[in-house]
């Protein structure tokens, strides 16, 4: 094959593996989206969107949530483990006690423990990327 037709048909399927690809950051990244609050009386049901590259046996977020007036309303531990390699998933949490339409905003704050089949993963608050989908921003 001449180099000319190898790379218009290594072109063609760029789309398709950008389409089809892991929405984590990096070789090792772990992407974080806020998708959707969910409100369960005087709790908020969070669903969160998960993409990595690597495996994870754990993988605990230390979450702030902020007010809409920015104070801080809740802290919460939780642990999205176990996280499968190249997959996307979908992590639910409730968060007792706060209102969705209370949330102005949500801080990972730390990665608690992360741990892959090799081990313990040094400084994995690096790895993370958040984004949201909603007017509720996700920071890291």
């Amino acid at each position: 094959m001449s180099a000319l037709p190898a790379l218009l048909l290594a072109l063609s399927a760029a789309p398709a593996l950008a389409a089809g690809a892991t929405p984590a950051t990096g070789p090792n990244g772990v992407s974080l989206e806020l998708n959707t609050l969910e409100p369960r009386g005087q709790n908020c049901a969070v669903n969160m969107v998960f993409g990595t590259s690597d495996a994870y046996q754990s993988f605990k977020l230390d979450l702030v949530f902020f007010g809409t007036d920015g104070a801080i309303r809740k802290r919460l531990a939780v642990d999205a483990a176990p996280l499968r390699a190249r997959k996307t998933s979908v992590k639910a949490f409730e968060v007792s006690g706060l209102a969705c339409d209370a949330i102005g905003s949500v801080l990972v704050n730390d990665v608690l423990d992360c741990r892959t089949e090799a081990g313990a993963v040094a400084d994995c608050i690096d790895r993370v990327e958040t984004k949201s989908r909603l007017p509720v921003a996700l920071m890291r």
